[in-house]
């Protein structure tokens, strides 16, 4: 069943897409929710509800339950750290049943990394295979078993990349795999690096692969250099250069390397929209929302 929500639709007429990251605290209270949705203002295509990104959070399809009744259309978010095959088609069905129309499906950061180190983790499915699972669900109508799903199942399924991983050959298989499994919208994680991320799209335009699917390319405002260089060490594979170290470093202390960052932000954002091949802007907001109406109206989205 073709999916018919806004971020779907958006793409089909081939529409600038602006999207942005919500990552639930560990929250009781839909209040606390719905007062984040309140922040991302008008004119978001779509907000991806993070899956216990950095720590256990409020569940994602609880709080994409939220936006879908008071904000901006959920993107809901399923990793596979944390759930065997039984139980992220367990919760698809319901996403569908409660009226949510997006998914995007990734393998998670590594428990090792997050708040919950002792945790065991799952990865039953990897990000390509529950992709896979999604579009079978939803052009065949049945699980994964072949079991027949009662009712219409109806979900518009995305994943990550990061356009930075090298070497670009082993990167671009993996795109092409995510893309074949049936990805219908691709966000990349933070882009700190234009000239590399370019390269990156102009082999993945040149292999024909910015045709099939729409890349939203991901962006994150830094907020100090402190938090930069924990970035830096802890996901090296982000790759933020060294001049943007010194500017922020170089920019002062408290909310003057805030305002840096935000600026270095709207310059890449500036960069992104003129490549041909990128259909969106991914707003990583790293939980701070206030900032993504100021960001977008600094970049003109």
């Amino acid at each position: 069943m073709r999916p018919n929500g806004k971020l779907a639709n958006a793409i089909e007429k081939g529409e600038f897409i602006i999207t942005a990251e919500y990552l639930p605290a560990p929250a009781a209270d839909s209040s606390i929710i719905n007062a984040a949705a309140g922040l991302f203002g008008n004119g978001l295509t779509a907000v991806s509800v993070a899956d216990n990104h950095s720590g256990i959070g409020t569940s994602s399809l609880a709080a994409s339950m939220v936006f879908l009744q008071s904000g901006p259309e959920p993107i809901y978010q399923l990793v596979t750290r944390d759930r065997n095959r039984i139980a992220l088609q367990s919760d698809l069905l319901g996403a569908s049943a409660l009226g949510i129309k997006n998914v995007v499906c990734t393998s998670g950061h590594h428990q090792t990394l997050l708040d919950c180190s002792d945790s065991a983790n799952v990865y039953d499915l990897d990000a390509i295979q529950l992709v896979w699972a999604v579009r079978q669900m939803r052009d065949k109508g049945t699980l994964l078993d072949g079991t027949a799903i009662v009712g219409q199942f109806s979900m518009l399924v995305g994943t990550v990349v990061n356009p930075l991983l090298r070497p670009l050959e082993l990167n671009l298989i993996q795109l092409a795999k995510k893309i074949e499994a049936g990805a219908d919208f691709i966000q990349t994680q933070p882009v700190f690096d234009a000239d590399e991320f370019a390269a990156w799209l102009g082999a993945a335009r040149k292999e024909g692969l910015t045709d099939k699917t729409a890349i939203l390319a991901g962006v994150l405002p830094l907020r100090s250099a402190e938090e930069a260089e924990q970035l830096r060490t802890k996901h090296t594979e982000l790759h933020i250069p060294d001049a943007m170290m010194a500017r922020l470093k170089a920019a002062g202390n408290g909310d003057a390397q805030e305002k840096e960052g935000l600026k270095i932000c709207t310059e890449i954002i500036g960069k992104l929209k003129g490549m041909k091949g990128v259909r969106g802007i991914h707003i990583l907001s790293g939980g701070r929302e206030r900032l993504v109406p100021t960001l977008r109206a600094a970049a003109g989205l």
